[in-house]
């Protein structure tokens, strides 16, 4: 198996390890049934690719076999934020029977974690992800890892979530405080139960350290840091 090299640094400061390291423990208590996550929000930029890349981090750290699965086929940033080096085929080479799944699976520079990336932006996402080629690449992973942990497109943008949960144990979305409408979340939250995916729960992003209605001060630095990516 090739590796990856992460250039940027994923080991975060005390608050955000905490933080992670809490989110990890109720993903635990929900059920070591619940293998496959999948990550999503409502729109981009609230940063969910950003927690579910940290949450696989976490889940590593702690002696998990992780594997952090890229699906958004239409418009990935992880190799350009994260300064990724080493990709040589992905996640649509698989899919459109350019490559196969060993030759798309890498090993990082962190212990226990493994990625698929996303790859080139395919024409027909939605049609790649509904295939057999994808439920046979779950269902492998499914069997090799302690976890999977997906980060999906926003679902309140395309379906392409709601098609990627049917084969995943639960979903989390992630909110950005003060920039999603109520009513927004709730449509998201209609699809995911409409789609028969089961809710896991939710992380608040990015939130306003000046407001004190939320949290602590030791949450505040924690949600400060993701303000900032």
């Amino acid at each position: 198996m090739k590796q990856l090299t992460i250039q940027r640094q994923l080991d975060d400061d005390y608050t955000m390890k905490e933080a992670f390291n809490s989110l990890k423990t109720n993903l635990a208590f929900c059920g070591d049934q619940n293998k496959v996550i999948l990550i999503t929000s409502s729109v981009p930029n609230e940063g969910k690719s950003k927690v579910a890349l940290r949450l696989c981090r976490a889940l590593a750290e702690n002696g998990k076999k992780t594997l952090f699965l890229d699906c958004d086929i239409r418009k990935s940033l992880m190799v350009g934020k994260n300064q990724i080096e080493g990709v040589d085929k992905a996640l649509t080479h698989y899919l459109s029977g350019q490559a196969t799944m060993d030759e798309v699976l890498y090993t990082t520079n962190y212990d226990n974690m493994d990625m698929i990336l996303a790859g080139p932006v395919a024409p027909n996402p939605t049609e790649l992800l509904d295939s057999k080629e994808f439920q046979k690449l779950i269902q492998t992973v499914r069997e090799s890892y302690d976890y999977v942990i997906v980060d999906a497109p926003p679902l309140g943008a395309v379906i392409d979530a709601a098609i990627i949960g049917k084969y995943a144990d639960g979903a989390v979305v992630v909110i950005e405080q003060g920039a999603i409408r109520r009513s927004m979340v709730q449509n998201l939250i209609k699809q995911l139960k409409r789609s028969n995916i089961n809710i896991l729960g939710a992380v608040l992003n990015k939130i306003d350290e000046t407001d004190s209605s939320y949290y602590s001060g030791y949450y505040k630095g924690y949600y400060k840091e993701y303000g900032q990516y």
